[in-house]
């Protein structure tokens, strides 16, 4: 008790701020479109690069990078945030002192999504820098994240399975033309998709996909599979007869969810043999902790005289995208971009999921925290009331995220003529509000391009909060 009474007081350093908050300048400039400043902001602060919240500084350093079109450095700080999300070490100090001030003094380790992500684009870099084989290894560390998540959890009803993930690697193996693989990824992705993301986030399988699916298992042969998914596409193949390449298109659309916080009162039900319970009828919540007691105490005593607490929660704000959807033109052939991964409703969906867990540690803390104040008052009532303000302002949840990932990524696959060809990306928010944007391709015959777009445009004041 006495090593907690000499930790809390360096609380008051803490801010109450948000972690969007206390990166607001950066915030401001990446939104605005302006990656130059919002660089300048993170180069200003490079003890960033040592400090808890290192994970995200790194990905936010590659995400600057690939906007600036530096694929290179961007990839080098991609590679930081693996590596430094593949070190399992625990720093258990931190980790207990998370149970008595906040989780915030804890390092930020990410979201299961957000490291799909970082590889996600570490993948995209190197296809732009022309190196297919280090795309490819990109995608053995995808597969190996995603079977790492689908042993992290037991139940169906948790984010396990990533179907555009699956879907990435299977458009990678088949520009290296590694058909087989390419099936194998496709089929994950599809099933993945009807089975999980129809359900968990509205998200269905693309048309694309399915014209992918069709056109991996023909060249492989596989005449029983083609068969089969023509008759539940209700689509048939028909080979490409005619030169040319393809173009893969990956619409990063918007911005992900901000972290955020908010409070939850709870009343207090003491038990027998030192039981607490904190009670919120209106949301149905219902916690039982035990509680040293002193052998002159009442059952509950310690707690007596504090019956309503109120706790920090996070949640997510959604920042609704102006653009809902993009077509692209060429030569007079229109493709539809489709819904691939809805980052947003991920991170809603997985936070939700937790909240019973994010609750029962909030309020073992707080639990923690008024039984030090109840004890250091016995000792000193002017000692144990300042103990009580450090309690209160200290009480926050963790509001770190990934704030520069897009809201949704869409996608089409285009047919490019042999030689120099101009395609029109529209993109539009179905409410009179539209923008064209060209771009020009040099494409060899039989040669697969990627390209991606970014629009960080956002509705004013356009926010869905979680709770």
């Amino acid at each position: 008790m006495k090593r907690i009474y000499q930790v809390l007081p360096l609380c008051f350093l803490l801010s109450c701020a948000t972690y969007y908050q206390m990166n607001l300048v950066f915030n401001q400039a990446f939104e605005s479109g302006d990656m130059v400043a919002a660089e300048k902001t993170l180069e200003a602060n490079p003890k960033a690069a040592d400090s808890k919240e290192k994970f995200l500084y790194f990905l936010n350093r590659g995400t600057i990078a690939a906007m600036l079109n530096k694929p290179e450095e961007s990839n080098i700080y991609f590679e930081k945030a693996f590596i430094y999300g593949e070190d399992y070490r625990t720093n258990y100090f931190n980790e207990a002192g998370a149970y008595v001030i906040n989780p915030t003094i804890i390092e930020y380790k990410g979201e299961d999504h957000e490291h799909l992500l970082l590889l996600y684009y570490k993948a995209l870099n190197y296809i732009k820098l022309g190196d297919r084989e280090s795309a490819l290894v990109e995608c053995r560390r995808l597969n190996n994240r995603l079977l790492k998540l689908n042993d992290k959890y037991r139940s169906d009803s948790k984010y396990k399975r990533d179907a555009f993930i699956h879907n990435l690697m299977g458009l990678i193996y088949d520009a290296d033309r590694d058909y087989n693989n390419a099936f194998i990824a496709y089929r994950n992705a599809y099933n993945i998709y009807k089975e999980d993301y129809t359900r968990m986030f509205g998200v269905s399988p693309p048309t694309q996909l399915k014209k992918d699916l069709l056109r991996t298992a023909y060249l492989m042969g596989f005449q029983t599979e083609l068969t089969q998914y023509e008759q539940e596409f209700q689509m048939r193949y028909e080979p490409e007869t005619e030169e040319g390449g393809d173009l893969v298109f990956l619409w990063n659309n918007g911005l992900g969810p901000v972290k955020d916080e908010f409070s939850i009162n709870f009343t207090v039900v003491h038990g027998e043999t030192g039981m607490i319970t904190f009670v919120n009828e209106e949301r149905g919540y219902n916690f039982s902790f035990p509680i040293e007691q002193n052998d002159d105490d009442e059952d509950g005593a310690d707690l007596s005289d504090l019956e309503f607490y109120r706790v920090a929660i996070p949640k997510y704000n959604e920042r609704l995208p102006l653009f809902n959807q993009a077509s692209l033109t060429v030569n007079d052939n229109s493709y539809s971009l489709e819904a691939a991964e809805d980052i947003n409703k991920i991170a809603f969906y997985s936070l939700e999921q937790r909240m019973g867990l994010e609750l029962s540690k909030s309020l073992l803390r707080l639990a923690l925290k008024k039984l030090a104040e109840k004890k250091l008052r016995e000792e000193s009532e002017g000692w144990g009331a300042v103990l009580g303000a450090v309690n209160a302002y200290t009480e926050k949840a963790d509001t770190r995220n990934w704030q520069t990932i897009p809201h949704t990524i869409y996608y089409t696959r285009a047919r490019l003529p042999v030689g120099v060809s101009t395609a029109t990306l529209n993109v539009n928010s179905g409410r009179e509000i539209s923008q064209d944007h060209e771009f020009t391709f040099h494409t060899q015959n039989g040669q697969t391009i990627f390209h991606s777009f970014y629009s960080l445009e956002t509705i004013p004041q356009g926010i869905r909060s979680q709770y």
